[in-house]
């Protein structure tokens, strides 16, 4: 995939739709918060840090199950923002940093350093993870969760495949910066243990999602490659774009919802 300029993706339109869209993509990606919630109480964490929070769900999930300190870190000011207006912000022990994880002077503060979905992004993803090795404690934890690959996760290529006869979009290239960034695991241990990192592993995830089937079209038309390539296509491109691309979901529609199966890795490593 061609260089992104991550900040001004996702504080532009990748970070408002994300924003816009945010109560779908929460009821989507629920089943990944017992999954973060039950690392953290493996470990008995009480400071966590959450890396790539987005709009929080993850942080208020964790800080809500285990009574931890939560802090969110997220290089989109519309996330912060919205994770900031949550009614949860005054009830739970969380705050949350607008910055870029992998440059970040943190403190060395953390037990447990948590993702969802949020680490695959960095442009150098071996300075990152030294970085946020340094936000842990000694013998801290990291518990991410990642995409496997395109391949075990077509959900997430109907759409590109579908729209690529009407719209250029960038091919996607393994071991490079984006969502399917760590998803070969010889190329995610290298970059762990370069980061400085012990006991590195990767445990596949496989959790069942949906989605009201009245959600689909904002849903595959405003986010990932397609809904960035949308961003700024006018009102004729952009129907045909979704005329086209919506039948090709119809293998996943069940019972008036998109249901999909996420294949996942959880990487967990030691400080």
């Amino acid at each position: 995939m061609p260089d992104i300029d991550q900040s001004a993706r996702w504080n532009g339109p990748s970070g408002n739709a994300w924003v816009e869209l945010q109560d779908i993509v929460t009821r989507l990606l629920r089943p990944f918060e017992d999954v973060l919630v039950t690392a953290a109480r493996a470990v008995d964490a009480h400071q966590v840090l959450d890396v790539g929070c987005g709009t929080g769900c993850t942080t208020f999930a964790v800080a809500r199950a285990l009574d931890a300190r939560c802090t969110g870190i997220d290089i989109s000011e519309p996330m912060i923002t919205a994770a900031l207006a949550s009614p949860d912000i005054e009830a739970l022990p969380v705050s949350f940093v607008q910055a870029d994880a992998q440059t970040h002077a943190f403190e060395p503060t953390y037990d447990l350093i948590i993702s969802r979905f949020g680490v695959m992004f960095f442009p150098d993803p071996v300075a990152a993870f030294t970085n946020l090795r340094r936000a842990a404690r000694p013998g801290g934890s990291l518990a991410c969760i990642v995409w496997r690959t395109p391949e075990d996760n077509p959900f997430f290529t109907t759409a590109e495949r579908a729209a690529a006869p009407l719209l250029d979009l960038p091919p996607r290239i393994p071991d490079t910066p984006g969502q399917f960034g760590l998803a070969n695991p010889a190329h995610t241990r290298a970059v762990l243990t370069e980061g400085g990192w012990t006991d590195v592993a990767l445990t596949p995830i496989d959790l069942e999602c949906a989605m009201p089937e009245e959600d689909l079209t904002p849903y595959i038309s405003r986010l990932g490659p397609v809904g960035l390539a949308l961003a700024d296509a006018d009102d004729a491109t952009r129907a045909k774009v979704i005329d086209t691309i919506r039948p090709a979901f119809a293998p996943y529609l069940r019972d008036s919802e998109a249901v999909f199966t996420a294949a996942c890795w959880l990487v967990t490593a030691r400080a």
